[in-house]
């Protein structure tokens, strides 16, 4: 007799040992990033720096973590970042994906660089919210038509990419001479853009977008909840919110295109105070147990975001290993949610945490 909670699966307890496992089917450029990777390490580091603070005697019986992003309900403030080419992990891809996040009621965001297609993708989820991501071509008629696909779908929200004026330099992918499959196929750029991702670069993507010219175009052509995706600056939250765009997710792109940009975490914190009351925020980077969702709620995350961890759970079984990743990080969400006294994500405040400073000392948000 053991006084353990049940495991889900004997290998992987937890999402780091999701991602050993997964890393032994999938090359290391898979989730790459530009050298010296110094912003995807501070994003998941930046966890560690803030402390949960317990609270005890509160009434935690029937803990609800349920929320709602884009008019509809979630089991928990946790959703799935565009990544591109889920295919490479398993044969099943982005359909697996979206299985997954249905079956758990959790929100997912498909790329434009997805290998399944717009229509397949959101045809697995039912009732579940939908986003689709978009990044911005010098031929505008490009994500016009991608915009056109997701609303004509039933999707509910853009992520609009705008970090893009040029494809970040991975060297990484460089070093070990990486290419997609000559199999690998693209639906969703299919119909407009006669090219693979590994084609994609400075004299695709367009490098003149503007808050005076990017947004009203996006207003003009689209009813879908618009969002910007990695934003880093206090300074373009306030725009978003002077634009009365309808959410911003704070994110670094994991390194990927410019490194040494503060931890995504650091950066929700200097953004909060701002978008507060005015504008939603939501993080995408770093996020590795359901702790990390709580204190990304606590700075003052609406929702949280992740790209790499349903890619290792595909490598590592398909959709059941996407569906483990969700349920893993689920559940420490909850049983954290209780060991700090919070019945609800209303109960989730800076006071559950504070920051271990570099001489030792705790110190209160």
């Amino acid at each position: 007799m053991s006084n353990r909670p049940k495991e889900l699966d004997s290998k992987v307890l937890t999402i780091q040992d999701l991602e050993l496992e997964a890393r032994k089917r999938l090359t290391d450029v898979v989730g790459g990033t530009t050298h010296p990777d110094c912003s995807l390490r501070d994003n998941e580091l930046a966890y560690s720096r803030y402390k949960l603070r317990p609270r005890v005697l509160r009434d935690v019986d029937g803990v609800d973590a349920s929320t709602t992003i884009f008019g509809t309900k979630v089991s928990f403030p946790f959703g799935f970042a565009p990544a591109a080419a889920h295919r490479l992990a398993h044969p099943d891809g982005e359909l697996a994906t979206s299985r997954a996040a249905a079956k758990n009621n959790i929100p997912m965001c498909l790329s434009s660089w997805s290998s399944s297609s717009i229509e397949e993708v959101i045809a697995q989820g039912g009732q579940n919210p939908y986003a689709m991501q978009i990044s911005f071509f010098r031929d505008v008629s490009i994500t016009k038509r991608i915009i056109e696909r997701a609303e004509a779908a039933g999707y509910k929200a853009l992520f609009v990419s705008v970090d893009l004026p040029v494809l970040g330099h991975r060297l990484n992918e460089s070093r070990n001479n990486f290419a997609f499959p000559d199999h690998m196929r693209f639906p969703v750029l299919a119909e407009s853009l006669e090219m693979g991702l590994d084609d994609t670069g400075s004299r695709v993507f367009d490098p003149s977008l503007r808050w005076d010219k990017t947004i009203p175009w996006l207003k003009q052509n689209t009813k879908l909840e618009i969002w910007l995706k990695r934003v880093c600056a206090p300074g373009d939250v306030q725009l978003a919110i002077d634009y009365k765009l309808n959410g911003v997710i704070i994110s670094n792109h994991g390194g990927r295109q410019l490194d040494g940009v503060p931890a995504t975490l650091d950066t929700l914190r200097a953004c909060s105070p701002v978008a507060k009351g005015k504008i939603p925020l939501a993080i995408d980077g770093g996020i590795r147990c359901g702790a990390d969702v709580f204190k990304a709620i606590a700075l003052g995350a609406k929702m949280c975001f992740v790209g790499r961890i349903p890619v290792w759970g595909l490598a590592y079984n398909g959709e059941r290993g996407v569906d483990l990743a969700i349920k893993i990080i689920k559940e420490e969400f909850l049983r954290t949610m209780m060991f700090t006294g919070c019945k609800a994500l209303s109960d989730i405040s800076e006071d559950h945490l504070v920051v271990l400073e570099p001489n030792g000392r705790l110190s209160r948000l």
